[in-house]
């Protein structure tokens, strides 16, 4: 079974930060320049907060504030949920789908070292299972 470190190497180690005090705005002008869902909120070296898209419709858009006026401190979520390199990938994808989570930042010595999201763990559980597949017809095939 894959661990999140086997996704991080074909995937990359990237991890897009933004401050806590930028404005809403630039964060989601940097998600989108990156492709990404959610930015990890770091003060200096530390973790303070994950800011997804999902805060930005529920904690702005729906609340009336202005994306430009609002800092990141004020909708991100400040607890985080990470995991550490060398957890199996479904043990993560089942922490996601019991916490309702879509990103999670994978922190190793209390330094952030990737991130994944859901379909990255997805999409990893569909290609070891096609390859147990492909080895039981390989295996059914020369057997017959």
């Amino acid at each position: 079974m894959k661990t999140i470190r086997d996704i991080l190497a074909k995937k990359g180690p990237e991890v897009w930060v933004v401050g806590p005090d930028a404005p809403v705005l630039d964060a989601l002008h940097y998600m989108a320049q990156k492709n990404v869902g959610a930015l990890l909120v770091m003060k200096g070296d530390e973790v303070v907060g994950i800011l997804s898209e999902r805060d930005y419709a529920r904690k702005v858009i729906l609340k009336g504030r202005s994306s430009k006026d609002t800092p990141v401190k004020d909708i991100m979520t400040d607890r985080v949920l990470f995991v550490q390199p060398d957890i199996k990938v479904a043990e993560a994808l089942a922490l996601m789908t019991d916490k309702r989570i879509r990103h999670l930042p994978v922190l190793e010595s209390g330094k952030p070292v990737g991130f994944v999201s859901i379909g990255d763990l997805v999409k990893a559980i569909i290609e070891d299972q096609k390859f147990v597949i492909e080895q039981l017809e390989n295996y059914i095939n020369i057997r017959w």
